[in-house]
C-alpha cells in the first residue's frame, strides 16, 4: 500500500491536521511538536486528540512522522545549547505518548568542529538518557546531506549511534532522498545497490519512514536543498522505483517540496498513478 503525505501545519490541532490530510488524498502526514526554531509547544487539547484518534483509525492512515525543530542539536559545543535539546526531546517525547506508536524525527546535530566521533557520543547519551522501555514512540535518526558538521552524512555515523544506545529497539531511520543523494549514495543510478548497503550496514528493518524530496543540487553537492518532485536532480523516475520498491512497501512516505497545499496534492496524485499495487 503507498502511505503518503506532506507536512502540514499543526496551529489548528491534530483533527484538522488529519483532516487536511485526507483532502489531498494523503494517508499520513508529518507536522513539527513545536515551532521549527523552538520554543515552547503548545498545550495538548485532549479532546482534539481523541477525535483525531477516532478519525486515523475510520480513515486508516498509517504512521504519522513528528518532526523535532530544527535548532535542536544534541552534540553542539554550547553547553545550553544541548540542554535545550535535552529538555526539548524529553518533553516532545512525553507528548508524543497522547498519540501512541508513532514516530519521532530529529537531525542527529552538528559536532561544530569537535570531531563527528565526539558528536555521535553525545547524541547517543541524549538518546540514552530520554529513550523509557514503556515508551511506545518510535525515534528516527535522519540521513543528513553532509553540510558543514552535520553527524549522519553516512549509513556507517547513524549506525554508530544506534550501536551505543541501550534501547535501540526504539530506534529507526528516516531515509531521506535529497538528503542521501546529496551525500553521496547515488538512488539515481543504483537504487538497488543504496538499499543494499543500507541493509548490511543499518538493517533494512530500521528504515521505517522516507522523506521523498528532489534535489536542487547535483548528486554529492553535500548542500541539501529540496525540490519539487521530477523538477531536481533525482527526477521523477528514481521516486517511481523508491514507492514501487518491494523493500520499501507501507512505509510512509513524508513530502517536503517547496510547495503549498495545492502543490502538495498534485505531487500525491502523480505518485499514486505510478504506483503499482505489490
Amino acid at each position: 500500500m503507498l502511505n503518503i503525505g506532506c507536512h502540514l501545519s499543526a496551529s489548528k490541532g491534530y483533527l484538522n491536521m488529519a483532516k487536511t490530510a485526507e483532502s489531498i488524498d494523503a494517508n499520513t502526514f508529518a507536522f513539527f511538536t513545536r515551532n521549527p526554531r523552538g520554543g515552547a509547544a503548545k498545550n495538548i487539547d485532549e479532546n482534539d486528540v481523541k477525535e483525531f484518534l477516532e478519525f486515523t483509525e475510520r480513515n486508516n492512515f498509517a504512521t504519522l512522522v513528528a518532526h523535532a525543530p530544527y535548532t535542536l542539536n544534541a552534540c553542539s559545543d554550547k553547553p545550553e545549547t544541548r540542554e535545550f535539546a535535552l529538555n526539548t526531546m524529553r518533553d516532545d517525547l512525553m507528548r508524543m505518548e497522547y498519540t501512541p506508536n508513532q514516530y519521532y524525527n530529529f537531525h542527529p546535530g552538528s559536532h561544530m568542529k569537535q570531531g563527528a566521533d565526539a558528536g555521535i557520543e553525545m547524541i547517543a547519551k541524549q538518546l540514552n538518557e530520554v529513550l523509557t522501555e514503556d515508551m511506545t514512540t518510535t525515534v528516527l535518526l535522519e540521513t543528513m546531506a553532509g553540510k558543514g558538521s552535520e553527524v549522519g552524512r553516512s549509513f556507517e555515523e547513524l549506525k554508530q549511534i544506534i550501536n551505543m544506545v541501550k534501547l535501540n529497539e526504539k530506534l529507526g531511520v528516516c531515509f531521506d532522498t535529497c538528503h542521501v543523494y546529496d551525500a553521496g549514495y547515488n538512488i539515481v543510478e543504483d537504487l538497488d545497490g543504496v538499499l543494499d548497503e543500507f541493509d548490511r550496514i543499518i538493517g533494512i528493518d530500521r528504515l521505517k519512514a522516507i522523506h521523498m524530496n528532489d534535489s536542487k543540487n547535483p548528486f554529492e553537492s553535500h548542500k541539501d536543498r529540496h525540490e519539487k518532485i521530477g523538477e531536481g536532480s533525482i527526477g521523477f523516475d528514481t521516486m517511481v522505483n523508491i514507492i514501487n520498491h518491494p523493500k520499501l512497501q507501507d512505509i510512509p512516505i513524508i513530502l517536503e517540496t517547496p510547495n503549498e497545499l495545492d502543490g502538495y496534492a498534485h505531487e500525491i496524485k502523480m505518485l499514486r498513478n505510478a504506483y503499482k499495487k505489490q
